[in-house]
């Protein structure tokens, strides 16, 4: 099932009711607690949304997906903050982050917004953990801050043969006629079509999607003319290709990489875990999770925390 037809899925409403979903009243207080704890950041690039859990010298970065934002990490930063101080922001264009128009919201520029937030936020080197278009994100970080990045979590995304995804076309289509604003904000008023398409798409159980986890990362989106014209501009700068030339300089990269790959996955497969294996040499091999796709990582937070302690060395 691909990530194209994340908006006209059909017969997946069956699959969002095989597991029951999470408890209302649990989920809602999770969003609210998570809503209450968010910090923003004042930089150039604008006011920076990110959530922060546990304190001391050693920081951890946590790079979310498209179009999720932060919340997507929460389980994992409550299990690894009592070994990292864990830092996770909304990226430019997405989530709950304010960011003025004409800002480029290119990988490039959210690569140089991490630096100028760490340096806002007096953390020097990181962890980063990161999923989809945030892989993209993390390995143009490592080229651009080699001196910043202590160790690397690759979680199903970009890879620069591989970038953007042809699956995710139609998504991109959407994006260039301004019409991915409108779909994505039907997921508002139809939470079951939500649950039934994107969430049957990129989840393993989209039950797991109350109302309220709907409505924390689609609200933003769409609340404004701006946000949407972001949303698009969000979009449309994954194509060209913002790996493209990386391969040979990762290639001399020696920091530790570990993949943690949701094998069901039909966007970022296997295989790109596998061409992510063999480039590092610092890599640390692969956690093959058989049943997750794109954003097992908000399903599975005890695996991203038991990984993540690995790589760590806590």
């Amino acid at each position: 099932m691909k990530r194209r037809d994340f908006l006209s899925l059909a017969g997946a409403a069956l699959a969002a009711s095989a597991v029951p979903p999470l408890s209302i009243a649990a989920a809602a207080t999770e969003a609210a607690r998570f809503r209450a704890a968010r910090r923003f950041a004042e930089l150039p690039f604008g006011r920076i949304a990110y959530a922060e859990r546990g304190a001391g010298l050693k920081a951890a970065l946590f790079l979310h997906g498209a179009p999720l934002n932060s919340f997507q990490w929460r389980g994992a930063l409550d299990r690894l903050s009592s070994h990292r101080r864990c830092i996770a922001p909304d990226f430019m264009g997405l989530g709950y982050s304010e960011i003025p128009a004409g800002q480029s919201l290119a990988a490039s520029a959210q690569a140089d917004m991490l630096a100028a937030l760490l340096d806002k936020l007096g953390a020097g080197t990181v962890d980063i953990v990161a999923s989809d278009s945030g892989g993209a994100v993390a390995q143009l970080f490592l080229l651009r801050y080699p001196q910043r990045v202590n160790s690397l979590m690759l979680t199903n995304c970009d890879i620069e043969p591989h970038s953007p995804p042809a699956e995710i076309a139609p998504v991109l289509e959407m994006a260039r006629n301004g019409t991915l604003a409108d779909d994505t904000a039907k997921w508002l008023t139809d939470k079951a079509l939500a649950r039934s398409t994107f969430g049957a798409a990129v989840f393993h159980n989209p039950a797991q999607l109350t109302d309220e986890i709907i409505e924390y990362y689609a609200a933003p989106l769409v609340s404004s003319p701006l946000r949407r014209a972001q949303y698009h501009a969000f979009h449309n700068a994954l194509s060209p290709n913002p790996l493209a030339g990386i391969e040979s300089q990762l290639r001399r990269s020696s920091v530790p990489v570990k993949m943690v790959w949701g094998a069901s996955d039909t966007i970022f497969t296997l295989a790109d875990a596998r061409y992510l294996d063999q480039l590092f040499p610092g890599s640390q091999g692969i956690r093959a999770i058989p049943e997750g796709k794109l954003f097992f990582q908000e399903e599975f937070p005890d695996i991203i925390a038991e990984e993540a302690r690995k790589l760590w060395k806590v």
